[in-house]
């Protein structure tokens, strides 16, 4: 009998993920570029996993039962396209492919349907919680061809990690079409950027307040205690513990230089084409490019120079505790009107609530915080702002005070917080009836005839005004280059 699933790519996730689903009983066929790593694995197995190895890409479609399910854990870009050109001639109608790597949305667009026209059934796949969570249980999010569900639903959520009271509901649920699925595991990850730098950045402000790296684990376990728990905060704790051979701090010996994959550069670059403003995140990922010039910044702290005797009194833990919620509630509603806009622009109808559920275990952004994401939906499904829902207005209430000391005091004292700031701005943007953009709107109508909105005519109606009486009635719109 042929194997339930298939598996291509045998690195650190790809055979953690093998491992996971031969442990909830399916068969698995896997086969590695390189023989050797392909036996390795195998040997690995335990005889209670059905774990059969393969050389050759013919072998190994020769090994799945019908429909052929593959699991591609590969690089994402040219690799995965390689990968399909070698497949695809030993394929049959119906089989399915499941890229489980961080591939680019529209790739996956652009794979469903070249595949289509094959016959070939492609899921783009998105998997959070890095080498663990693969092991034991990842946040996984599919989306593409949707006839596929009933036959990868039960491996997929069986091998995904299970939340809710009695945890027992799978973080694993249906998503979309096309390229859904990437798309939302691409917003998770740029969500994960901006928690990632507003930890960063609440590092900075509790070394100003005079903490210890030891003094900062025992906040950060404080934290991950009440409403700021989650694996992000979990985890740093544990790293600000952490010593080095010599008893130095370990968080105290690593370059201060963050490297990036991409995904938060796509979830900045779809926002910018869909007109979202996901300001936290954009703020994050220009963070870690600054961070990359260590030599230049070496060389701007001793030729420039920042604000001196200026302490950060009247800031405290909770304080910064306060900064890093107010912050986290901003980001998620941006990063929740990103998601909108772009189910609605590809018409791929995805439940928001849903989405918060399969994040809250497994993935790198799991959170208790995601329970209240996923209530604000099921109480008001079409809930068109997270800030909108009456809670999150409570809590970004109480909380903004310490978000304003922290970016007051960042300020002041020179200590860079993009994060916590963006978070800021965006939120007295966003609640400010009446702003700034009418000078905006005056100047390009002045210089280029590009035409306003008026605040006593309905909006649609649009006006110009020959400001230097030297352009007559022409509008930008009525002339083409």
């Amino acid at each position: 009998m042929g194997a339930d699933v298939g598996l291509i790519g045998l690195a650190v996730m790809g055979q953690n993920l093998a491992l996971n689903i031969a442990d909830n009983g399916y068969s698995i066929a896997v086969y590695n570029r390189t023989t050797d790593t392909t036996t390795e694995f195998a040997e690995r197995a335990t005889p209670e996993q059905d774990v059969r190895p393969t050389t050759s890409v013919v072998e190994f479609v020769s090994a799945l039962s019908r429909p052929r399910k593959v699991i591609l854990l590969v690089k994402a870009g040219e690799v995965v396209d390689a990968v399909l050109s070698d497949l695809l001639p030993h394929l049959d109608a119906d089989d399915i492919i499941i890229d489980c790597g961080n591939s680019l949305y529209t790739d996956s667009e652009r794979r469903t349907a070249e595949l289509a026209v094959h016959g070939i059934r492609f899921v783009g796949c998105g998997v959070s919680g890095g080498e663990e969570g693969a092991r034991h249980g990842p946040s996984i999010m599919p989306g593409g061809d949707a006839s596929t569900w009933e036959q990868i639903g039960p491996v997929l959520q069986a091998i995904s990690a299970k939340a809710g009271p009695n945890n027992d509901e799978p973080c694993c649920s249906w998503l979309g079409n096309g390229g859904s699925g990437h798309y939302v595991k691409m917003v998770h990850n740029g969500i994960e950027y901006g928690d990632m730098q507003v930890l960063a950045e609440a590092q900075l402000m509790l070394r100003a307040l005079g903490q210890t790296p030891a003094d900062m684990a025992r906040t950060f376990h404080d934290w991950n205690s009440g409403r700021l728990r989650s694996y992000l905060v979990e985890i740093s704790a544990e790293i600000f513990e952490a010593v080095d051979d010599d008893g130095t701090p370990m968080i105290d010996v690593i370059l201060d230089a963050a490297g990036q994959k991409g995904t938060g550069k796509w979830t900045v670059i779809s926002a910018m084409e869909l007109g979202q403003p996901v300001m936290l995140v954009s703020e994050a990922v220009g963070a870690r490019m600054v961070s990359s010039f260590v030599d230049a910044r070496a060389h701007a702290a001793k030729l420039l120079s920042g604000p001196t005797g200026v302490g950060f009194d009247g800031v405290d833990v909770d304080t910064i505790a306060d900064a890093v919620y107010a912050a986290k509630l901003i980001s998620y509603a941006q990063g929740f009107m990103l998601l909108r806009a772009a189910s609605d622009e590809n018409g791929w109808s995805l439940d928001l609530g849903a989405i918060a559920r399969l994040w809250r275990g497994g993935c790198i952004i799991r959170a208790a915080f995601l329970d209240d994401v996923a209530r604000a939906y099921a109480n008001d499904p079409e809930l068109e702002n997270l800030l909108f829902d009456h809670r999150f207005a409570e809590w970004i209430a109480s909380a903004q005070a310490g978000l304003r000391a922290a970016v007051v005091l960042a300020a002041s004292t020179g200590t860079p917080a993009p994060a916590l700031s963006s978070a800021l701005a965006f939120y007295d943007g966003f609640r400010l009836e009446r702003g700034s953009a009418n000078l905006i709107q005056a100047q390009r109508d002045y210089f280029g005839a590009h035409t306003f909105e008026r605040v006593d005519r309905p909006r649609g109606e649009w006006f110009h005004r020959d400001w230097a009486a030297t352009g007559g009635t022409a509008t930008s719109g009525s002339y083409s280059a």
